[in-house]
């Protein structure tokens, strides 16, 4: 038996970020992983390949749209297999570095599958059928997740695509049914669509991304059935029919059935948490149950990452990771000071659709149910120069702060670059800024961000 002072279970975001503070503390480190290709979720088969295609698609829609801007670009084309052929150089590239990290950093790296024996032992079996028992003082656990199926009558026999599936896929469906109106969801319909794929979403809740700001969600859909997506909200999917070389989703809305028909179906329903085998702690809705400071049930036992997060975006999974190895160091080194804490105050969110969708913070939902008073701004990109010059108007900007003191809580975009846009008010967030604050900074003329100073000016006044 090997005995480590912490044991990673996973090599993703989290995992790697853990292990990597865990080394660089001194402690006797192990990294578990399975026998395919390392890197993890985000660099394999989420956050880069599906940003590598939709820098496509935003390219593409730029020269369809040439003509607007007194351009000429002929008649515009598009080749599926190169573009998939540069993500799989950019992913190559991405998880040769993370593999390089993993294979020669300051710890072991097990190829193989753990099972539990108990709280601090575990047998992995290695990709050769070897089996090696580890006994470990602590353990994070980063496992990450998996796509979920649904018991829809008729979805798997439908043989849907999932989000992997449409990131390797060498051509664009001609038409496209996208179950669900989460950020994977959004982000390949809008992606499909930039190609030309007549696309359907269907949503179960009454909004595209569930749990934001109903103003938010709706200007998003508005936006996206602009660009000839069909936006269906407020639905129970009840069966789905193939039909020679078409599918077809049935589902209720209003109280009536109505069906949608594509040449595929995309479910892109959620996932789940992938628990090791034998883990002794407990569940909760399906993932593990941590505390602040990433202890599950036996407080020896951290986990961070898509297996117990509730923020699913992989900047979290990392900073979970890091706060569970400086934990657990202080937890080895009968350290008296206290426990670090995750801080979800900034919750940082961003979809990478066209239009785009970002927030940070509070957002309205969340304060209406708290006793924080709080007031709201917003402006609009259709009145805005930098905007109107890039012919970019649809959506707007929100900003939220607390009705006394005038500190921001929250903000939100629809519309241009939101992604990169939200980063303001996450730095003037960080430090506690009030609008008055924001108001006070010079903003360059003319630019996407000097949108921010007229919320923040409403707010400064109205305070």
């Amino acid at each position: 038996m090997i005995e480590y002072d912490f044991v990673v279970v996973g090599g993703g975001s989290a995992g790697f970020a853990g292990a990597r503070s865990a080394a660089a503390l001194g402690l006797k480190t192990a990294v578990i992983e399975g026998a395919g290709e390392l890197g993890g979720l985000c660099i394999l088969r989420g956050c880069m390949p599906s940003k590598a295609l939709l820098e496509s698609a935003k390219r593409f829609r730029a020269i369809r749209n040439a003509a607007k801007f007194g351009l000429s670009a002929g008649t515009p084309s598009f080749d599926p297999g190169a573009i998939i052929a540069r993500k799989r150089s950019l992913i190559a590239e991405f998880a040769g570095y993370r593999g390089a990290q993993l294979q020669n950093g300051p710890f072991d790296l097990l190829r193989g599958t753990a099972e539990f024996t108990g709280p601090h032992s575990m047998t992995v079996q290695l990709a050769d059928g070897a089996d090696v028992l580890l006994r470990a003082k602590s353990i994070l656990i980063a496992t990450g997740s998996a796509q979920s199926v649904p018991p829809i009558p008729g979805l798997s026999e439908a043989t849907p695509l999932t989000s992997d599936d449409l990131l390797d896929r060498e051509s664009i469906p001609d038409s496209l049914i996208v179950l669900g109106g989460g950020p994977v969801a959004l982000e390949m319909a809008s992606y499909c669509r930039a190609f030309g794929a007549g696309v359907t979403i269907i949503q179960r809740s009454p909004q595209i991304l569930r749990g934001t700001d109903r103003d938010c969600a709706e200007a998003l859909a508005d936006g996206l059935r602009q660009d000839g997506i069909k936006v269906v909200t407020g639905t129970k999917l009840l069966r789905v029919e193939v039909s020679g070389t078409k599918k077809r989703v049935f589902y209720l809305k209003d109280g009536a059935e109505a069906a949608a028909t594509g040449s595929e179906i995309l479910n892109a329903l959620g996932r789940h948490a992938m628990i090791p085998t034998g883990l002794p702690v407990r569940l909760q809705d399906g993932k593990i149950e941590v505390n602040l400071s990433q202890q599950t049930s036996l407080p020896h036992i951290f986990a961070a990452g898509d297996v117990c997060s509730p923020l699913e975006v992989v900047h979290v999974a990392i900073q979970q990771g890091e706060v569970a190895a400086r934990n657990a160091a202080r937890l080895l080194s009968a350290s008296r000071e206290p426990l670090e804490s995750m801080d979800y105050r900034l919750n940082l969110f961003a979809v990478f659709t066209e239009p785009g969708f970002a927030c940070v913070g509070a957002s309205e939902n969340e304060l209406s149910t708290s006793e924080i008073p709080f007031a709201t701004a917003r402006y609009p990109f259709d009145d805005h120069g930098k905007s109107l010059v890039m012919g970019e108007t649809h959506g707007f900007v929100k900003l939220i702060a607390h009705a006394r003191s005038g500190e921001i809580l929250g903000a939100s975009i629809v519309g241009p670059e939101a992604a990169e846009l939200i980063h303001e008010i996450v730095v003037a967030m960080r430090f506690h800024a009030t609008a008055a604050d924001l108001a006070s900074i010079p903003h360059y003329h003319p630019t996407l961000s000097e949108i921010w100073t007229y919320p923040a000016e409403e707010l400064a006044i109205t305070k």
